[in-house]
């Protein structure tokens, strides 16, 4: 497979921060607001059952990474293990959800620095972040690595901050006169639950869409080190991680303020750095969410890239897809993807682009796509293990709870996805992301019906 040809540079601790830069974006920072308001103090929960869920996906995918690392990972799975039309399907799924991310992150970028120089042109910030993310991306993979690694390391290191900080404010009182906050916010204005099941599962759909890109270690598998060692440790970390970042950062957020009040008071990690006596907590918040958009467009550049040259593998694609630099990275992905950025960053400096909605249309519509690599890893999955029963006798690291828990996660994203429809906020996310699946579904099928002519017609003139 033309994948052993990629360079093995990545450790486990650059997989599992390139998982958890995917994973932790710039909405945390906002105070996620929108998710709150739908279910009040309860999100704590939301956030923690998705959790469960994303801890099954991640297990099924590295029970296969374990037996099979290679780059494209579910996309290859989704193609042996299901149909090739699922392998197509994700990958320009995938390729969708991170080119459209990482246009949003950059232009993220430019709004970011207005902070402190409000006439430097958003343009011209962002052709400077793409060429610069473009050159670590094409240098090495450990250059990547070693970018994102920092990128994360920064976004971690601050909302572990804020999470210390705020169990000083609720314990002890800190930055509050010596009162401790306490727990009462969380039941005292309107209850824990204050949106009930329907609220709870609106907010649950609006979870989903945060853990998104944690099946990025997925993609790292063939580039990275001793890889069956670091896909156990990634693993079995991250979810845990990622837990603690969510789930800990919310918890500090809904128990200092009342949840009815958050839309009011801005950026909870501002108000709370700001009431512990940290002066400069926008300033230093507004740095984090700007390396948080970096870290985002660093990782759809890198995740992109990948499919991409596994659809050149697969011969869904141009085969120049396939081609490696001399540092061993299919270059020609890597320039395709910073080229569809940068006219997706020019393209919103339109006037027609920054009148309308239609960007933030286009950007959530990823949602959707982007849940299709969990729906192929645990179907694929159970095919896998009719497959690979005597690889899985002595295999250290089984899917718990299997099939049930395959079935189980597969029932509750199905469910996440119907909520999402019903939720006037989502809908049009869900449509647009359906009517792309749509767009692709049907290219696949005309591909499908000129191989067969095409076949059919070289078998006729060999009779002839």
């Amino acid at each position: 497979m033309a994948d052993k040809n990629l360079k093995r540079e990545l450790s486990s601790r650059h997989m599992q921060m390139i998982a958890l830069g995917g994973t932790i974006g710039v909405g945390l920072f906002m105070g996620a607001g929108s998710t709150i308001k739908w279910t009040g103090p309860s999100a704590l929960l939301a956030y923690a059952f998705a959790g469960i869920i994303l801890y099954f996906v991640m297990r099924a995918l590295g029970e296969m990474l374990y037996v099979d690392p290679t780059t494209g990972s579910f996309v290859n799975y989704a193609s042996k293990y299901i149909h090739p039309f699922a392998g197509f399907l994700t990958t320009w799924s995938n390729v969708f959800q991170w080119l459209v991310v990482g246009i949003s992150e950059v232009i993220a970028v430019g709004t970011y620095l207005h902070y402190w120089w409000p006439n430097f042109p958003s343009w011209i910030a962002g052709i400077i972040v793409v060429l610069t993310l473009a050159g670590a991306n094409l240098f090495s993979v450990r250059a990547f690595g070693e970018m994102e690694f920092w990128f994360a390391f920064i976004k971690v290191a601050t909302i572990l901050m804020m999470i210390v900080l705020g169990l000083g404010v609720i314990l002890f009182g800190i930055g509050n006169h010596g009162e401790p906050v306490g727990f009462s916010n969380l039941w005292s204005h309107g209850g824990f639950f204050t949106g009930g099941i329907k609220g709870f599962l609106f907010a649950l759909s609006l979870v989903m869409g945060a853990y998104q890109g944690i099946e990025l270690i997925g993609l790292t598998a063939g580039e990275a080190k001793n890889p069956q060692a670091a896909i156990v440790k990634s693993i079995r970390t991250i979810v845990g991680r990622v837990l603690i970042f969510y789930v800990g950062a919310i918890f500090v957020i809904v128990t200092i303020y009342p949840w009815d009040e958050l839309n009011s008071i801005g950026s909870p990690f501002v108000q709370t750095f700001t009431k512990v006596g940290i002066t400069i907590a926008a300033g230093l918040i507004n740095f984090v969410m700007l390396t948080a958009a970096m870290s985002g467009c660093n990782s759809g550049m890198f995740s992109a890239s990948r499919m991409l040259y596994t659809l050149g593998n697969n011969h869904d694609a141009s085969p120049a897809f396939t081609k490696l630099s001399r540092f061993q990275v299919p270059y020609v992905p890597v320039i395709v993807l910073s080229v569809g950025m940068l006219i997706g960053m020019l393209l919103n400096e339109l006037p027609i682009a920054s009148s309308s909605n239609i960007f933030v249309i286009v950007y959530s519509s990823s949602v959707l796509p982007g849940m299709v690599p969990w729906f192929v890893i645990l179907i694929s999955n159970l095919k896998f293990r009719r497959d690979h029963t005597n690889q899985l006798e002595k295999h250290p690291f089984k899917m718990p709870f299997f099939p049930i828990s395959n079935y189980f996660s597969l029932v509750i994203l199905s469910v996440v996805v119907i909520f999402m429809f019903i939720n006037q906020e989502t809908r049009i996310s869900v449509i647009v992301g359906v009517l792309y699946l749509v767009l692709v579904s049907a290219i696949y099928g005309v591909r499908a019906m000129i191989t067969k002519s095409k076949t059919i017609e070289s078998k006729k003139s060999v009779i002839n």
